[in-house]
């Protein structure tokens, strides 16, 4: 266990011991929890860039609920914050440019302006919308959120290269989340834009859910304690390779990779599992097998930090490593991500027009998460088993809506584990 300036992170093994000339796979868990929040005062001036898609389909309920929602986040907002809104149909437009919310009087006016127009050319209200991030945000970073319940049709369509659109502002501290509205959007092309930006992909089927999930964003943007989380893993020698077993972005370094964690709010706790290849060692005691590298920076001090936590395994006779337990925290968290992996599977044989293969791997996934009860007293699995069931029930009825579903919530709790709004 370690503690730097009030990020906290704990080690749990799979099992903490490992029979002498013996190799195996083994699991860690790594659980990080970000700073508390400091003072109100303390707070440094917080940037969000909300880019709104106002093409045809977004007429009436969708739209209006929106702006509403915009409307009373303003209050949220202290006057040296500073917000940007961009609009986009087949043009991009920028009716609120980005700076200080000040009173907020032609903030509103300006997003009483917003009307429905017609095409969708979300590229280009996404580009405009870092563009104006980019401009104001100062060593703190910013948060950019696109709404859309479309597809893109002009401009770039490419979801790889909206994706490293997002990635390349996400190098600047500029994070990206989604929200897709209805059931028209493209839910694979809004995930891959989170993805590469570090931010959320939510699921909105309506206007009132957009609004709720741009609150979210918006309270998560007002409490963030650090930003720019990364993970560099790096495997001992002897180690034939160490995987993530978590959906997040990894760069291949030299002597390992890095994982990118974005930014955390105050006191959110994130679960990573790593699936290590120990070889066979020959000598007992302790023994390096990885050491990992957190680095962040801390809003309050806009100091960068760096934490060293090695992963050690107690290499024991044989006999000794027999009579061992499974830490129950890292097998419930690996049955979790399991259930994860198959939300994501499902989702795209109901892409393929599978029904048939997606309820068998809902299903399966839910057994096995019922399978071993005594291992969760908390009784997530059993939910999670629940909604894995419901979504294969769901996907007979309405496969588009469960698909949307399945991949948003495998988006929260695959990447944002541990990130309750």
């Amino acid at each position: 266990r370690s503690d730097s300036r009030a990020m906290r992170s704990d080690l749990h093994l799979q099992h903490d011991l490992i029979a002498v000339e013996h190799g195996e796979t083994i699991h860690a868990l790594l659980e990080l929890t970000a700073p508390a929040m400091p003072g109100a005062s303390e707070r440094p001036p917080a940037t969000l860039e909300v880019v709104i898609d106002r093409s045809g389909s977004m007429r009436g309920e969708r739209l209006s609920a929106a702006l509403v929602a915009l409307d009373a986040l303003v209050g949220r907002l202290r006057p040296t914050d500073r917000l940007g809104v961009v609009a986009f149909d087949h043009a991009v437009q920028v009716p609120v440019a980005a700076g200080p919310v000040g009173d907020g009087t032609a903030v509103r006016a300006a997003l009483g302006r917003i009307h429905p127009g017609g095409m969708t050319n979300l590229s280009g209200g996404l580009l405009r919308g870092i563009q104006e991030a980019r401009r104001v945000a100062g060593e703190e970073g910013a948060t950019v959120v696109l709404l859309s319940d479309g597809h893109a049709n002009q401009g770039v369509t490419d979801h790889a290269r909206l994706e490293a659109f997002a990635g390349g502002a996400h190098g600047a501290r500029i994070s990206t989340s989604t929200i897709g509205i209805g059931l028209g959007y493209d839910e694979d092309l809004l995930a891959a834009i989170a993805r590469g930006g570090g931010g959320n992909a939510h699921f909105a089927p309506d206007g009132d859910e957009a609004g709720r999930a741009l609150a979210s964003e918006v309270e998560g943007l007002l409490t963030q304690t650090a930003q720019a989380v990364s993970l560099t893993v790096r495997p001992s020698r002897e180690v034939a390779a160490v995987r993530l077993f978590n959906d997040l972005p990894s760069t291949p370094i030299e002597g390992g990779f890095m994982v990118e964690l974005g930014d955390l709010y105050s006191e959110e706790t994130r679960r990573l599992v790593l699936e290590i290849d120990v070889p066979a060692i020959a000598e007992l005691g302790l023994a390096q097998v990885c050491e990992l590298e957190l680095r962040w920076v801390d809003l309050r001090t806009m100091r960068s930090e760096l934490a060293t936590i090695p992963v050690h395994v107690n290499v024991v006779p044989g006999d000794q490593a027999a009579g061992r337990t499974e830490n129950a925290k890292v097998v419930t968290e690996l049955a979790f991500q399991r259930a994860q992996r198959a939300k994501r599977a499902a989702a795209d044989a109901l892409r393929d027009g599978d029904v048939g293969r997606a309820d068998s791997i809902w299903r399966g996934a839910a057994h096995a998460l019922r399978a071993a009860p005594a291992l969760d007293p908390s009784g997530e699995l059993a939910r999670e088993a629940a909604l894995l069931e419901e979504l294969a029930d769901q996907s007979w009825r309405d496969a588009m809506h469960a698909r949307k579903r399945a991949r948003a919530d495998h988006h929260m709790k695959a990447r944002r584990r541990g990130r309750e709004l």
